[in-house]
């Protein structure tokens, strides 16, 4: 039958051409990615003789990962509203009040609140996952705790600056029940996709690549992209406002490549970080992306090189030109891409999900009462 004739047309013969490659490409990863959930074992979860309670802060990506891997790791865990803490910790007497950021959705009352759960003897910690962005508004908070947990290297000595006796670095992680590979539908895919707010030097980096961009299928989330100078060629590419975290993760499985863009540190409208201390700490971005099974292009930062192994598990770029090059070069080069997205994918499983967080948060707590 006709129909059934290999294409003929330039046309019909490059779709048939790139439909087949596009279908070995899901196939290879769908399978590679089935291999690394099979292979890969992550630590068993370690059970904590403990009544914890968590206020989380209103951010599902985090938030979430965090409740479920205390559910498997203390042996009573209670999520309580940030209006309600001092009120369910008095009733409840936990072990330790675990308050994740203490910023955005917490109340007028909050340091009254923490205040009142010390003094009735009930242990304090706070997890702060936005330094060192907002360290003016950090650095009022923290004295009010008993514990102070944060996610980035540069600010442990300021916390230690303002008195604060039990400071410790503690790096985020990754919620593997919403950022893993999975197939997705075609409207998520594309060549190159970046998710985040257009912070000022993000927009200056995408200006830079703007002309490179427009050749090919770009999906770019987040405000303030309108910054751009080159928004009208960039525009196509733009969807305004805040993505929701089921989607994010479908974006992640559909791009070729994802890049990681940390926003700049510098104090100024986009920053609340008057005492300008530096980034020297990977955002949960990284482990993010990289759960997904995705490639991901990320800058610098002094601790990367702990968590992942430059050029084997992610790939690096150092400014526009750098990044626009390797761009170009992991599009071209299949095998190499797909290779450091299932090592990312590997090492996210065994080390970063918030599950192995875990243990290493009892460990700087000082708990060892496992049951």
């Amino acid at each position: 039958m006709s129909w059934m004739k290999r294409p003929q047309t330039a046309v019909a013969a490059a779709l048939h051409e790139r439909g087949a490659a596009d279908g070995y490409r899901i196939g290879w990863r769908d399978g590679a990615c089935e291999a690394v959930s099979q292979l890969i074992n992550p630590p068993a979860p370690i059970l904590y003789n403990l009544r914890v309670i968590f206020v989380p802060q209103g951010f599902q990506a985090i938030d979430e990962g965090i409740i479920q891997a205390l559910r498997k790791s203390v042996r009573e865990l209670h999520v309580v509203h940030p209006t309600r803490m001092a009120e369910q910790a008095l009733l409840i007497r936990p072990d330790f009040v675990l308050v994740m950021n203490g910023l955005h959705v917490f109340p007028d009352d909050h340091f009254a609140q923490i205040d009142r759960i010390r003094a009735a003897g009930i242990r304090t910690a706070i997890w702060f996952a936005d330094d060192p962005y907002v360290t003016d508004d950090t650095v009022l908070v923290a004295p009010h705790y008993d514990t102070i947990l944060t996610h980035e290297l540069s600010t442990v000595p300021l916390y230690q600056l303002l008195g604060c006796k039990d400071v410790q670095y503690m790096p985020l992680g990754v919620d593997p029940a919403v950022f893993k590979p999975m197939r997705v539908d075609s409207n998520y895919f594309s060549d190159v996709c970046f998710i985040g707010q257009g912070f000022w030097n993000r927009v200056q980096m995408f200006d830079a690549l703007a002309q490179q961009l427009a050749g090919l299928k770009v999906f770019i989330a987040g405000g303030l992209w309108e910054r751009l100078k080159q928004y009208q060629l960039l525009k196509p590419f733009i969807r305004h406002g805040w993505l929701p975290i089921e989607e994010s993760a479908a974006y992640y499985n559909g791009a070729r490549i994802v890049i990681n863009m940390h926003r700049t540190t510098e104090a100024g409208s986009d920053n609340r970080n008057s005492y300008q201390y530096p980034g020297r700490s990977i955002n949960p971005r990284t482990y993010e992306i990289a759960a997904c099974g995705t490639m991901q292009l990320t800058d610098i930062r002094e601790d990367l090189g702990t968590y992942y192994r430059p050029g084997l598990e992610v790939e690096t770029y150092g400014d526009a030109v750098e990044l626009g090059d390797k761009i170009r070069f992991y599009l071209a080069n299949e095998e190499a891409r797909r290779l450091i997205a299932i090592r990312g994918l590997m090492r996210t499983m065994r080390e970063h999900t918030y599950l192995s967080r875990m243990t290493r948060l009892m460990q700087v707590l000082g708990y060892s009462n496992r049951l």
